[in-house]
């Protein structure tokens, strides 16, 4: 008997369960939603870019970073305005992963927003961009557990 995949965290499974719930059109307009919703940096990491990692698997330029506060992580994405889907996902994964353990992230499965149904919505390009965005997001976790 095989164990069950971990269960998405439950601010995260929310969000997918209502996508993969919405008709097509519902979702594209969800997506450009979070796109808005999506917190600015913080004036440190724009003053001191280097703290950010590039996402160069992304289409758009896209950088992140990470912080660690008594066992949970904190993440800011820089994503331009003129990415919307992209920036909606990382509106997304912003809402659904915010305060998260470093363990309740690094156990998202790499391909959870395929359940989303946004492979209807997003080309292929996007959507691989989407889960190097993942990649590097449980990397920069994982570089912050070592520490």
């Amino acid at each position: 008997m095989t164990d069950p995949a971990p269960a998405l965290p439950p601010k995260l499974e929310a969000i997918a369960t209502m996508f993969k719930s919405a008709p097509k059109p519902l979702r594209l307009q969800a997506l450009l939603e979070y796109s808005k919703k999506l917190p600015p940096v913080p004036e440190k990491y724009l003053e001191h870019p280097e703290f950010m990692q590039a996402v160069p698997e992304c289409a758009s330029p896209f950088f992140l970073v990470t912080e660690q506060d008594e066992g949970h992580v904190k993440m800011f994405f820089k994503v331009p305005a003129e990415a919307p889907t992209v920036r909606g996902y990382a509106g997304i994964l912003t809402e659904g992963l915010q305060g998260a353990t470093p363990e309740e992230i690094l156990n998202v499965p790499d391909q959870f927003y395929m359940e989303m149904g946004l492979s209807d919505l997003i080309t292929p390009m996007r959507l691989r961009g989407m889960g190097a965005i993942l990649h590097r997001l449980k990397n920069a976790v994982r570089e912050h557990a070592g520490a």
